[in-house]
């Protein structure tokens, strides 16, 4: 972290406040100045897609919103943009206001801009999905276009998910790359 951010910052998060174990994260795109934010690191998998948003986690928002830098104000419109079916959220939404050149800012490549945008893959037990987990098959799948009958607890390792389809990864079973339904695995510990 630069001397300034950790000036600016105080060591603190500059979204919630916490003095916890805070990272530099680079408010995208890049074009705009100043754009690093000091954020804990229990909020930045959230803000990164990496993990489902908690609604109840992100209750300091509307005075967040209000931060003297700019960075921390596009951070904080995207993330209320995200959680805006929260009456909470649709509130702050309501009375925030940014300059122009400001939300230009927080609506270009916003991450995570639309609920609906963020995959979050589950197995059939409601246990969240990474790349490269291994999984158990709960049940004996036959492998569409192929002889190839995947059995029932059937390890496959380093899993791959579907970009945009949440109910699917891909993975390999004795060798062959297949698309797997995410109702029918168990995430391996």
């Amino acid at each position: 972290m630069n001397d300034q951010l950790m000036a600016r910052s105080g060591g603190k998060c500059e979204l919630c406040q916490k003095e916890a174990e805070v990272v530099v994260y680079h408010v995208l795109p890049d074009t705009y100045s100043d754009n690093e934010v000091a954020v804990c690191k229990s909020l930045l998998a959230q803000i990164e897609g990496k993990e489902p948003v908690d609604p109840n986690a992100w209750r300091f928002l509307p005075d967040a919103m209000w931060s003297e830098v700019p960075a921390v104000q596009v951070l904080a419109w995207r993330m209320l943009n995200c959680l805006k079916d929260e009456s909470w959220a649709a509130d702050a939404l309501d009375i925030l206001y940014l300059d122009d050149e400001i939300l230009a800012w927080a609506k270009a490549t916003g991450e995570r801009a639309e609920a609906g945008e963020i995959t979050v893959h589950k197995d059939g037990y409601g246990n969240v999905l990474q790349n490269g987990d291994s999984v158990v098959l709960t049940k004996t799948l036959d492998v569409k276009g192929s002889n190839l009958s995947a059995k029932l607890g059937t390890v496959v390792k380093n899993i791959r998910l579907v970009e945009d389809n949440a109910e699917q990864i891909e993975g390999r079973v004795e060798g062959q790359l297949i698309v797997i339904l995410t109702k029918y695995l168990k995430k391996q510990n």
